[in-house]
């Protein structure tokens, strides 16, 4: 498998560097972590930038490997995340251009692409844990619309956002995995209340979100009704498959910055950290050509991520937590300053083996989608 970048993409990659060393000297201070509002004005002004500057097209519309190209450049840039934009950019937005209409396409991908609109996510519930199929929110069909009631929670950026990808039971009579049906729900919509959960490092980027009796447009279920399980997939190959790519590029940073604070320090002396520091290293370049690999394959296969996004996630959230226990190895007793952003990021980290599919979810499919073992029973 040919892992290297054509002449036309190596182009991209200057014109890309070009625009970034000339647009980052510009751009504001970044809100604090609290300020939701302020952090979605900064978020949103950067992705109209991308956006006025041809470059905001790379979730969809561009190859595997020219996202890959531009998610690499600007996290080695230093260019902001897509913080408040990132549900719509890197999951509900790829997931409606691959299985929304043309209608849905036109409403949606334009204003998520120039930063007009945020989206959230509303897939977990309090009583489902990581079986996701197990979701209870109602929705009942009544003319043009349906009807939604129940709740969700870590709603990501439910206080700030417009639209929400929205997981509804449809047909409560069918297996589990058969009467579910994605909407894209209004979150101005009437009946929606919306509750911020504050995480262990203090954001509240999170919400519980209750719906009672909402009503969303029939027009606005992407996919057919009861086939919302298999559009959820799509959305979660494209959450475990490439929405992490350039986190393994800032975690790839962060180790050689961590390598360096030791040889100031002194912690360089000690052979045991020397050696873990090593084998970090050799862990995230083997994640970066997975990363690699993932992207080739969607490529080969019409730009959906395959199977191989979750043996990624799972190796992933484990060498991230490892990363930066290691990096509170090297600071010291300065680990337990919460103002330093590697204590931070050491508290976010212990989320990852749950976001997204936990560990124990992605073995499951890792063991039976790849390696053909058999189901439970």
């Amino acid at each position: 498998m040919d892992l290297t970048c054509t002449e036309e993409e190596e182009a991209f990659r200057a014109r890309l560097r070009d625009w970034l060393t000339a647009a980052l000297p510009g751009l504001p201070p970044k809100p604090p972590p609290q300020d939701w509002p302020g952090r979605r004005a900064y978020d949103t002004a950067w992705q109209r930038a991308l956006f006025e500057a041809g470059y905001a097209d790379v979730h969809w519309d561009a190859s595997p490997t020219r996202r890959l190209i531009f998610l690499e450049e600007t996290e080695k840039a230093g260019a902001p995340y897509v913080g408040a934009n990132f549900v719509g950019l890197l999951h509900a937005g790829p997931t409606i251009a691959a299985e929304g209409t043309t209608e849905q396409r036109a409403r949606w991908l334009t204003p998520i692409l120039r930063g007009d609109e945020i989206w959230c996510q509303g897939f977990s519930e309090p009583g489902a844990g990581s079986d996701l199929a197990s979701l209870r929110t109602r929705a009942v069909r009544d003319g043009d619309s349906y009807v939604v009631t129940g709740s969700k929670i870590w709603t990501s950026h439910a206080e700030v956002a417009d639209w929400c990808e929205l997981l509804v039971r449809t047909d409560p009579e069918a297996p589990k995995h058969r009467g579910i049906t994605w909407l894209a729900m209004p979150m101005d919509a009437p009946g929606i209340t919306v509750r911020p959960l504050r995480t262990l490092a203090g954001s509240t980027e999170f919400a519980e979100v209750f719906l009672d009796e909402v009503r969303v447009p029939a027009v606005n279920r992407v996919g057919e009704e009861n086939d919302g399980w298999r559009v959820t997939m799509v959305t979660l190959s494209f959450e475990r498959g490439t929405a992490f790519v350039g986190e393994v590029v800032a975690c790839r940073r962060t180790l050689a910055e961590l390598a360096r604070t030791a040889r100031k320090n002194g912690r360089w002396d000690d052979a045991v950290l020397r050696r873990r520091l090593g084998r970090l290293n050799a862990e995230f370049t083997a994640l970066w050509r997975l990363t690699q690999w993932n992207v080739s394959e969607a490529e080969a296969t019409g730009g959906v991520p395959g199977t191989g996004g979750s043996v990624f996630k799972l190796r992933y959230s484990h060498a991230r937590q490892e990363l930066y226990d290691t990096a509170a190895e090297v600071l010291g007793p300065d680990a337990l300053d919460l103002s330093r952003e590697w204590t931070l990021d050491r508290l976010s980290s212990l989320s990852y083996t749950i976001a997204a599919g936990t560990s124990q979810i992605q073995r499951n499919i890792v063991a039976e989608r790849i390696l053909g073992l058999p189901k439970e029973r």
